[in-house]
């Protein structure tokens, strides 16, 4: 067994760095090891490995390295050039003869020849890399989530490739660092070969290529645009034009993202229209249950702007709902699928129906039960009403893909689980918000808790809910620990998430949800 002492240290022989580098392979094929990875797996997998090798356990670090490069290859060299970042060190350049100036995003070289980095540059623009010379993984990520590229070769010191493993596997960006031979802020060494193997390294596998999620997003929005949604919703009388209205205002069309996400992830041979109509149809049934839900919790606004029930009366809000669900389902079965993949279509979107009014019944009755109500009831509630409606957008979309029946139900699971932590998020959210007012069942999580920590040592609870006493409220979630216990259980499901996650064969459906875990909750270390 090695000894480990963690040092950030990279072997100088050629040698030994192509010998490691190669064992490294051999582990990864042997054991399947699939992006992205966590720490915990690559550190175990880089000890096996020095173990079998007889190596010092000071490169320990840089077999993580080696790990996780090989893990994320085959996504990488199925990328095209021209959708890869290169990411270069200003440490690259020569300090005394660089001519090159700063802009706010890093080096603008000048071509002076002083160093390298003018080299790698040309060759990496003639390939149709974009490239970078810029310290850090920041710009990088916020080009990945733009949409602008989909995998980084990233040259960097140990110390850098370790900060920045824990945000890139959280937005899951397909990278491959390459660090440099000794830490130093000028003038520093590299392994020249081995950076343009890997950056002329390309296959063009297609089970490989990585989907952008920004760019999938990009291109679900053109769905709710006035030409598509005019060819959709004939406008002929006022239930459509309030119907096609309602289909046109604000929200973020997560739901109609995750059924195209899906379908193009599982789907062999891509139709436009069967994936421009799984959008509207996903959002369609979305727009009635929030035109229903506006009507039950008496709302006054949606998107900045009176809700349905408010500027047209009950009665009429409660039809174009009625006639948003009806269109979606003609749409479904108008749609094109084979007959057996529709009914399956439709016995998931029925029964997510029947789920969902389930959890918005139970929602609807909470504020006047809550004091019979246990935690797990308000959890069943969030799985109900939001799970439930992440999994018709996602079932939906994965089986017009004609997705295998192992990776339906990880999404089935993984959809439970995120609609708990979704909501579990936004209670805290909500809590914490500079301007905290409102009604004390705007944070039913936080109640429940509450009510459950104050129930075991005093009385006091009914008091808060008869008075919605909200700074007693807060008083009690601080001297009940209640912030940190709540933060506790969105680990808990966020964790449940990615182990789902993990759990799907396919990789392209895997890594955009990774995306969207990674944007969604943000603030969430894995497995922390």
């Amino acid at each position: 067994m090695i000894e480990v002492n963690r040092i950030l240290k990279v072997p100088l022989q050629s040698g030994i760095r192509n010998d490691l580098r190669k064992q490294v392979r051999l582990y990864v094929s042997a054991n399947r090891i699939s992006p992205p990875s966590n720490l915990e797996t690559l550190e175990k997998s880089a000890i096996n490995i020095l173990n079998s090798a007889g190596l010092n356990g000071e490169l320990l670090d840089f077999t993580m390295v080696l790990l996780g490069n090989e893990i994320w290859r085959e996504t990488v060299m199925a990328t095209p050039f021209h959708r890869r970042l290169l990411l270069l060190p200003q440490c690259l350049r020569n300090d005394s003869q660089c001519q090159g100036v700063f802009d706010e995003l890093g080096l603008i070289c000048s071509g002076c020849q002083g160093c390298l980095i003018d080299s790698i540059l040309n060759r990496a623009e003639k390939l149709g890399y974009t490239t970078l010379v810029a310290e850090g993984t920041t710009v990088a990520i916020g080009l990945v989530e733009e949409g602008a590229i989909d995998a980084v070769i990233g040259v960097s010191c140990m110390s850098v490739l370790q900060r920045s493993f824990e945000p890139v596997t959280r937005a899951a960006v397909p990278a491959i660092g390459i660090p440099l031979l000794g830490d130093g802020c000028s003038n520093t060494a590299l392994d020249y070969h081995w950076l343009f193997e890997e950056m002329e390294n390309f296959n063009g596998l297609s089970e490989h290529t990585p989907l952008s999620v920004s760019l999938l997003k990009n291109q679900v929005a053109d769905y709710f645009q006035p030409p598509v949604l005019n060819s959709c919703f004939n406008a002929e009388n006022e239930t459509e034009k309030l119907a096609l209205k309602m289909m046109g205002m604000g929200g973020q069309r997560i739901r109609p993202l995750l059924s195209v996400l899906a379908y193009q992830s599982y789907s062999n041979e891509i139709s436009e229209n069967i994936q421009q109509n799984l959008a509207l149809i996903i959002e369609c049934f979305h727009k009635a249950s929030l035109i229903h839900d506006d009507i039950e919790d008496d709302e006054e606004t949606r998107y900045g702007q009176p809700v349905l029930h408010r500027s047209s009366g009950i009665p009429t809000a409660i039809n174009v709902g009625d006639y948003l669900i009806g269109k979606g389902y003609r749409m479904l079965a108008q749609t094109g699928l084979k007959a057996e993949v529709l009914a399956e279509c439709l016995t998931v979107v029925a029964e997510s129906h029947v789920k969902l009014a389930e959890g918005q019944g139970a929602d609807i009755l909470l504020n006047s039960q809550i004091t019979e109500k246990t935690v797990g009831d308000v959890l069943q509630i969030f799985r109900l009403k939001t799970g439930e409606a992440v999994k018709v957008a996602l079932l939906t979309g994965a089986i017009a893909g004609e997705a295998p029946q192992t990776d339906l139900e990880s999404l089935r699971k993984f959809s439970e689980y995120f609609g708990i932590a979704y909501q579990i998020r936004d209670d805290l959210n909500e809590f914490r918000e500079e301007n905290y007012s409102g009604n004390l069942f705007d944070y039913p999580f936080l109640l429940a808790l509450l009510q459950e920590k104050m129930n075991a040592v005093d009385h006091e609870f009914p008091r808060i809910l008869s008075e919605n006493n909200l700074m007693l409220f807060r008083r009690n979630i601080e001297k009940f620990d209640i912030e940190n216990q709540t933060d506790h259980f969105l680990l808990k499901y966020v964790n449940k998430c990615y182990a789902e996650l993990d759990n799907l064969q396919n990789q392209k459906m895997r890594l955009g949800l990774y995306s969207v875990m990674g944007k969604v909750f943000k603030e969430q270390k894995r497995g922390q």
